[in-house]
């Protein structure tokens, strides 16, 4: 899953959000120097992104598309899923997505500083253009798209994939329906057993 995945299945816990959304720039035991709650929200990535890996539909999402991105088509999948999510937002919160995501950008402004540096960058990055709100859009899934290949020097080819997302929407989006459904019963679960430690 993708940024708006994780920060949604946070349960609008700020630290487990932090936690949830620093986590891929956490290396190692450094996470012990955050909070307690905060190290909830990284243990909880870590837990979904297991989870989404072994998952059967998100690998017949992978299939789906094209051969060309080879390992790829994982990071792909999970950007489409948080179309997904953002474009059928209010069937998942009661909050609007313009309102929530502003929330978002507010709070990781206010405590960048204490934040990784990658973390930070991704902050103004995200800020400056809207990301987690433009999600639900093709033009704004096609920005990402491009910047991610730009990031691989163009051997990812991620540029290419909202083709397939054209061509495969009705069926991707079966597939994200059907596996969310199962990743928030599973987060509701691992999140009371992460608490309980």
């Amino acid at each position: 899953m993708n940024f708006l995945a994780h920060l949604y299945l946070s349960q609008n816990n700020k630290n487990i959000m932090i936690g949830n959304f620093i986590a891929d720039h956490i290396r190692g035991n450094n996470y012990k120097e955050f909070s307690i709650e905060i190290q909830q929200g990284i243990f909880l990535h870590r837990e979904i992104d297991t989870f989404t890996d072994a998952h059967e539909i998100v690998r017949k999402s992978k299939r789906r598309l094209h051969p060309r991105y080879r390992h790829y088509s994982g990071v792909i999948i999970d950007i489409f899923y948080d179309y997904f999510l953002a474009k059928n937002w209010n069937n998942y919160s009661e909050i609007p997505l313009d309102i929530y995501t502003k929330s978002i950008y507010q709070l990781f402004n206010e405590i960048k500083d204490g934040l990784p540096v990658k973390s930070q960058n991704f902050i103004k990055y995200m800020i400056e253009y809207d990301i987690l709100f433009n999600y639900n859009n093709k033009a704004g899934i096609a920005k990402v798209l491009n910047g991610m290949n730009t990031r691989t020097k163009g051997l990812s080819q991620m540029n290419l994939a909202i083709e397939d997302l054209e061509v495969l929407e009705n069926e991707l989006q079966e597939d994200f329906t059907l596996f969310f459904k199962d990743l928030i019963a599973f987060t509701n679960i691992k999140l009371k057993e992460i608490k309980a430690i």
